[in-house]
């Protein structure tokens, strides 16, 4: 068996020409352009690209997008009062903090001081509890672009066992929510593993989707799967090969080579959860800027 892969690039580019129609009906309803302002604190090289790669999707869809770059230095009262500012401009739709956060300063106070209409990035307390009871103002970026892959490559997970590696806030316990929730959408049983959980595999071989989202380098193998499953794979881990230019590369959670000889669809890394997670935000910010003018979201 060789698996099916699953192109999350592609599948996203299909979303943001959906997204770009929006955002021109938008515009024509109301003479306002969406935007985005997404605040960077520090000089952390990963942010830097995952920032710059939202920017280019905002342009490519039609929504305009700002980043303000603030020091490392930066305290926290510094930092709430720029989103509290934020909060209160009418041109701003949607607001990004990106994580991670330099230790003087709280994710916690951060996240709960933004509006939770310009949450797009859906991890203000309001939106978790809204999500929970099946009624989400805004999805996490990562979960919700996780479940649109599948959906979109005919991975429904309807009636499947589920298993979710990893329970951390940003993909596990929201995508847990999203999946046993009656809907579409969802209507799994889920089975949540972590550092806790002694053997993983026991799990993952009676799965019908694996999703894994541990943070541990190719821990998932072919042999720990269930012939014809569907793998997710959400990592993206830097490891170390001097034949590569750059002297690492980069590897999900799941070993793919032998995982594809198993699994019936497979998503890769990179290429697969990465391009969605950046679709699904500027899917929520089309949707603020609707809702904030009284229009139906996408």
């Amino acid at each position: 068996m060789s698996a099916e892969i699953i192109d999350g690039k592609k599948i996203a580019r299909t979303i943001e020409r959906e997204v770009a129609k929006e955002v021109e009906s938008f515009r024509a309803d109301t003479g306002v352009t969406p935007h985005l302002t997404v605040v960077l604190v520090g000089d952390d090289p990963a942010s830097h690209v995952y920032v710059n790669r939202k920017g280019q999707a905002c342009e490519r869809v039609g929504i305009t997008e700002k980043t303000i770059v603030l020091p490392a230095s930066t305290t926290e009262d510094e930092l709430l009062a720029l989103i509290d500012q934020l909060n209160a401009a009418a041109a701003v739709n949607g607001i990004l903090v990106q994580m991670p956060l330099p230790r003087q300063i709280s994710s916690t106070r951060v996240i709960e001081a933004l509006d939770y209409r310009k949450d797009v990035d859906g991890f203000h307390p309001t939106n978790v509890g809204q999500a929970v009871v099946g009624a989400p103002l805004f999805e996490p970026c990562t979960p919700s672009g996780i479940v649109e892959m599948m959906l979109r490559a005919r991975c429904e997970p309807a009636g499947k066992h589920a298993v979710i590696l990893g329970r951390s806030n940003v993909v596990g316990k929201p995508l847990m929510n999203m999946l046993v929730q009656k809907t579409p959408r969802g209507n799994a049983t889920v089975t949540v593993c972590h550092t806790a959980t002694p053997d993983f595999s026991v799990y993952t071989r009676d799965a019908d989707i694996v999703i894994a989202a541990a943070g541990s380098p190719e821990v998932v193998t072919g042999e720990m799967l269930k012939p014809g499953c569907a793998v997710i794979d959400v990592g993206v881990n830097r490891v170390a090969d001097e034949s590569a230019p750059k002297g690492y590369r980069i590897v999900g959670d799941v070993h793919f080579e032998s995982a594809s000889q198993v699994a019936s669809a497979i998503s890769p890394v990179p290429g697969g959860v990465g391009p969605m997670t950046i679709a699904m935000l500027v899917r929520n910010t089309i949707r603020a800027a609707n809702l904030q003018h009284s229009r139906s979201g996408v």
